[in-house]
C-alpha cells in the first residue's frame, strides 16, 4: 500500500514540475509527458485543482473544447520552495546523483 501512495506523490510532483516547466499544457500533452492515463489519474488532477495548485481551463477549438492546465502561483511557489530542493537532495536515480558529484 505504501508503494502505491509513494507513486501518487511522484505523480503529483511530475504534474507540477511539467506545468511549471511549460507554463500551460493541454490535457493530452500533460498526461503524455507525465506517463499518465486519464481514467486512472483524473482524480489526482482534480485534487490538485481543488487544492489550488493547478488551474483547469476549457478553451474553444473549432466546434470542440480543449482542456488545458496551468500551474497557479501557489503551485509555482510549492515547486520552488519544496519540489526543486527535494529533487536536488533526493534525485530519483543514482545516475543523476553521479552527474552532480
Amino acid at each position: 500500500m505504501s508503494h502505491e501512495y509513494r507513486d501518487r506523490i511522484y505523480i503529483r510532483k511530475d504534474i507540477l514540475l511539467k506545468l511549471t516547466e511549460f507554463g500551460e499544457l493541454n490535457q493530452t500533452n500533460l498526461l503524455s509527458y507525465c506517463g499518465l492515463n486519464l481514467m486512472k489519474h483524473k482524480d489526482i488532477l482534480e485534487s490538485l485543482e481543488r487544492k489550488g495548485f493547478i488551474k483547469r481551463m476549457e478553451v474553444p477549438w473549432g466546434n470542440k473544447k480543449v482542456i488545458k492546465y496551468s500551474v497557479t502561483e501557489k503551485g509555482r511557489q510549492f515547486c520552488k520552495m519544496v519540489l526543486e530542493p527535494y529533487e536536488e537532495i533526493f534525485p530519483r536515480s543514482e545516475k543523476n546523483d553521479r552527474k552532480q558529484s
